[in-house]
């Protein structure tokens, strides 16, 4: 056994001592952050890296040491026990980080306005959807430009605020001290700042996505459909993400319900491009979480629950599963009749494995979705509890017949 330190002269001195010793695979646990240094030297040198989730790799009984880890993580790869996770490779890596990024800016940027409000007691994040959205910016601006007076202020709200004016102006009645003042103007000077480094993040993730699109060469035999109606995302990308999905996919993944712009670029960068890593749309959908864990002893199902998962997809597609639920949609239907039925969590996660299912499809095999309509879903609900009914009724010896409708009865 040797011990190594983690500067990175020390790294590279471990990575001439694996090879030295003809070591082609290494396995290491995901531990917070500090397995990406290593991983990334080991992986451009050369070596099979498997990063294992910890979870899978479980100690026996017993103490619990960083050697005794190292030991048994040895002797479970040796016997082939341990599946490497998911980590996408090259331009795909980069354009995680990107996004990743981009997305720790935007969370910085909020919250040190929040803050700042809320020592003045000013509730505006009770009575607007964002505080950095249009209402919430324009108040805080005319604040910071002196008016203090929460009727004049109230008829800033933008047309499409559901909040009243009244409602709005006892939200912002609050200690408009100067020490506190001084907080939020320092805030929203922050806040700026984070959406000029939120640009250069757009502008990497554009010419990213550009140069995947030249290196995949994909074509499509259509062309981009025009835009459905949607409303613009409050913190929308600087750049036609559809166009530039298109171009790299040869498919317009938008067409799936629940799935924009914005979220199905946030899905690429997390799962990448080609999915051929994952056998069948079965084994995407167990890899997210969103798949029945059947736990079965002795013929007996003990628990059938989705385990729990901290993929940031499944995140994105549970997210997706509670917009589509509010469509017209054929998904939309099925939605709204498991919640009904089993509750709206699980009715999310269904949904959701559903959208991935899609996705799946269409990325892998360039699966062109339809939305047949909530219309038709219903009916192909109807005709299957029938058809259900019929045959439960012929166990029992029983023919069901229609029952005809009274006059002037109008059956639905």
């Amino acid at each position: 056994m040797r011990s190594f330190g983690t500067f990175t002269t020390d790294l590279h001195r471990l990575v001439e001592w694996l090879k030295e010793c003809g070591v082609e695979t290494v396995v290491m646990e995901s531990t917070s952050v500090y397995w990406i240094p290593i991983f990334e030297l080991l992986d451009a040198h050369g070596f099979t890296v498997f990063l294992v989730n910890a979870r899978d790799a479980k100690h026996v009984p017993g103490r619990k040491t960083d050697v005794s880890d190292a030991q048994w993580l040895q002797r479970l790869h040796s016997y082939g026990l341990l599946r490497a996770s998911f980590r996408p490779k090259g331009q795909i890596a980069e354009l995680r980080a990107y996004v990743r990024q981009r997305e720790r800016l935007l969370e910085y940027a909020a919250s040190h306005i929040q803050r700042a409000l809320t020592e003045m007691n000013l509730q505006l994040h009770h009575v607007v959807a964002e505080i950095t959205g249009a209402t919430g910016l324009r108040i805080i601006r005319a604040i910071l430009a002196g008016e203090h007076d929460p009727k004049v202020l109230a008829l800033l709200r933008d047309y499409r605020c559901h909040a009243s004016a009244d409602t709005i102006e006892k939200a912002l009645t609050g200690s408009y001290r100067a020490e506190h003042l001084f907080a939020l103007e320092q805030a929203l000077a922050l806040y700026d700042a984070y959406h000029e480094k939120v640009s250069a993040c757009d502008a990497r993730i554009e010419a990213v996505l550009k140069e995947l699109s030249i290196g995949r060469g994909r074509r499509s035999d259509s062309s981009l459909s025009p835009r459905r109606p949607r409303t613009d995302q409050v913190n929308g990308l600087a750049f036609d993400v559809r166009a530039a999905l298109f171009a790299l996919l040869g498919k317009d993944l938008t067409q799936i319900d629940g799935l924009g712009p914005y979220l199905s670029h946030k899905l690429i960068a997390e799962c990448g491009d080609d999915l051929s890593a994952w056998a069948s749309a079965k084994h995407f959908t167990s890899w997210l979480g969103l798949a029945p864990s059947n736990k079965i002893s002795g013929g007996k199902v003990l628990s059938s629950r989705t385990r729990r998962c901290g993929s940031r997809a499944a995140a994105l597609l549970r997210l997706a599963a509670v917009t589509v639920g509010r469509t017209n949609t054929a998904l939309g239907a099925f939605y709204r009749r498991l919640s009904a039925r089993i509750g709206k969590a699980k009715a999310v996660t269904a949904t959701a494995r559903k959208i991935a299912v899609l996705f799946y499809n269409a990325v892998r095999h360039g699966m062109e979705y339809v939305d047949p309509g909530a219309s038709f879903y219903e009916t192909r609900y109807r005709a299957r509890v029938i058809d259900n009914l019929h045959r439960r009724a012929k166990v029992f010896g029983f023919v069901l017949q229609p029952m005809d409708p009274a006059p002037g009865v109008v059956v639905s």
